[in-house]
């Protein structure tokens, strides 16, 4: 009778799609699409269009790639960007497709590593009527013959469905002159951001008149810096980001830029601009007080003069870097940290930064700091005192951390850390070579674990530390329950005893534990059980990793986009095929220095793996390939 109820039993009845709609909209987005493909009903709920704001599609241009768009015209909007493009018939009917299937649904259309004809682009770009941003980047072959947009019908054309684009990318183009300039820009009336960074750009100063060569005649082959002026006077109303990185800009060149009358910029990048001093900056900070971010990295002439300026002049500021630029010390920091909009602060490799005069302008200040993300790379005079009082004086904004390099931060800092950061989502700690098991755990080192003075070492951390680290409630990494990005790199007294035990985040996306000689397999099993989010996992250089430890996690990593297993010398292609069958979705795979590993099989996977972009291996002759 049991057998029969159960055969007539209603089956469950399905949700209703409001009711899906709303389950998936507690989900993050990683999650979401795995639930998408739980069944159809799941799948068309995750198509909702509350789902769908800024979707952007990346493909390389193949065969495929057509019925790809052609699908993509069922969606409202949508972004592309599409690599790989050249002047032959494919990429050219994978445009003409792209213009009719999705014409006035594309907000972005961005074409990097391509090579497009002009005629393509042409018949392209009057048929996105609704285009919100234009990415030309590297794209010399348009550029190259001086003709493009060079008649007034193509003008018009194009005039007519760009009027409304507000974001366009010319980085990194050597052949952009002043007509293909003008021509272009001239059917872009509306911009709010502008990227020129990379250009061969004409900023000499004319000693004769005084005066930049903006304002002199220079030759059309080149862009000037008048009609970069002229473009930024025309359209003052809309123009609120800048974009001069890579280029020879000068004190004299930013000045006329930054005193166009009207001009009001929002963001600023100015990176590895070698021209530019800390009067430049006083001058900018002057006449464009009301920037919000401001990139100087790279910018080796500032000095911290630089940094007062910034302070007292950007009373908006949200994001600053300074990155790179060698010459700044803590003078001014204490101020900048004062900045009360401050959000984002990115220092690194700035080798003079202690960390001190960060915390005397955090201590004074009455108010709440913003500062949700702080870049301390390479500052080598970072040690435990600034990190312990910066995570107490920062624990309830602080969101990323980046101390890599820091050779002087220890356990004490990574207690700190998990102690006081439990809002952090991004934690980097690779290369902080004092740091130990003993800090991940959350645990003292006891006078019976002190320095073994053959070995110059600690001493293992034993079981029963292990006993006492489950009973405690004390600060090991395990409190950072909200970590996405986690990298351990290069700490090289790590062993499986704190891997094993702290490395649990189930929202964990991001993972590095290369040059860990310590851990095993057995660290590489734990993770996967516990990080099942994983879409990124570097594990190269670590020698105890083997196609036994890639047998028990594979299986648990269906998300894992991109592995690097490089210098691994026990994978073969046992691991191989075990990621062929478990891990569909890898897009990237480094074996490189896995001399077990054969062509032969890495060429078989990837006829078995849909998504696999690129494949980077070495021969046993010592070349390096990259398929």
């Amino acid at each position: 009778m049991e057998g029969s109820d159960e055969e007539d039993s209603p089956e469950a009845p399905e949700l209703p799609l409001e009711i899906l709609v709303y389950m998936l909209g507690f989900l993050p987005t990683s999650d979401r699409k795995e639930a998408s493909l739980v069944c159809r009903s799941w799948y068309i709920a995750s198509l909702d269009l509350r789902f769908q704001k800024n979707v952007t599609f990346c493909f390389p241009a193949s065969a495929s790639s057509l019925e790809l768009v052609r699908g993509l015209g069922r969606r409202s909007r949508c972004s592309l960007i599409i690599s790989q493009l050249d002047g032959f018939s494919l990429s050219r009917s994978l445009l003409m497709e792209v213009g009719l299937c999705l014409g006035p649904k594309l907000d972005s259309l961005a074409l990097p590593g391509s090579s497009v004809s002009e005629a393509s682009l042409l018949a392209l770009l009057p048929r996105l009527t609704s285009l919100r941003r234009l990415d030309l980047r590297g794209l010399d072959s348009l550029f190259m013959s001086g003709a493009f947009l060079s008649k007034e019908e193509h003008r018009r054309q194009v005039r007519s469905a760009l009027s409304g684009l507000e974001e366009l990318d010319l980085s990194n183009l050597r052949y952009l002159s002043d007509l293909t300039f003008n021509r272009l820009t001239g059917c872009t009336p509306r911009l709010r951001r502008l990227s020129l960074a990379g250009c061969h750009i004409a900023f000499e100063f004319d000693p004769y008149r005084g005066c930049p060569v903006g304002t002199v005649e220079v030759s059309s082959a080149l862009l000037s810096l008048r009609n970069v002026r002229k473009l930024v006077t025309e359209q003052t109303a809309t123009l609120v980001a800048l974009d001069f990185s890579r280029t020879s800009i000068t004190h004299e060149s930013l000045r006329s830029i930054a005193q166009v009358k009207g001009l009001a910029l929002e963001e600023l990048c100015l990176q590895s601009c070698k021209e530019l001093t800390d009067y430049s900056v006083a001058v900018l900070v002057k006449h464009q007080s009301s920037l919000q971010r401001l990139d100087l990295s790279g910018c080796t002439e500032l000095t911290s003069r630089a940094v007062l300026a910034i302070a007292q002049g950007l009373n908006s500021l949200t994001h600053l870097s300074l990155s790179c630029d060698w010459r700044i010390t803590e003078t001014g920091l204490e101020d900048l940290v004062s900045v009360s909009s401050l959000k984002s602060l990115d220092l690194s490799e700035c080798p003079l930064v202690g960390g001190t005069e960060m915390v005397n302008g955090l201590s004074r200040r009455t108010e709440r700091t913003q500062l949700e993300k702080l870049h301390l790379r390479s500052c080598m005079y970072i040690r435990d005192e600034a990190v312990f009082s910066l995570t107490q004086l920062l624990g309830n904004t602080l969101r990323h951390l980046d101390l890599t390099s820091c050779a002087n931060v220890t356990d004490l800092s990574v207690r700190a850390i998990a102690s006081y950061l439990h809002g952090l989502v991004v934690l980097r700690l690779c290369d902080c070579k004092e740091v130990t098991d003993w800090g991940l755990l959350g645990m003292v080192e006891t006078s019976a674990c002190e320095l073994d003075e053959e070995k110059e070492r600690p001493k293992m951390v034993t079981q029963d530390h292990l006993e006492r680290f489950k009973q405690q409630s004390g600060a090991s990494l395990l409190a950072l329950r909200r970590l996405r990005e986690l990298n351990l790199s290069a700490c090289c007294k790590l062993t499986d005893s704190s891997i094993t035990q702290v490395v649990r985040y189930p929202d964990l996306q991001h993972l590095s534990l290369s040059m860990l000689p310590e851990i095993t397999d057995a660290s590489l099993s734990d993770v996967a059980r516990h990080c099942r989010s994983l879409t990124s996992l570097d594990l190269s250089y670590c020698a105890h990793i083997s196609d036994h430890g890639v047998a028990q996690a594979a299986p648990h990593l269906p998300r894992l986009q991109h592995l690097d297993l490089s210098a691994c010398n026990n994978i073969t292609d046992k691991s191989l095929f075990l990621l062929a069958q478990h891990c569909k979705r890898l897009k990237t795979l480094d074996v490189s220095m896995c001399n077990s590993v054969s062509g032969t099989t890495v060429d078989l996977i990837q006829s078995q793996l849909p998504f696999l972009e690129n494949v980077h291996y070495k021969l046993h002759s010592g070349t390096d390939l990259t398929l």
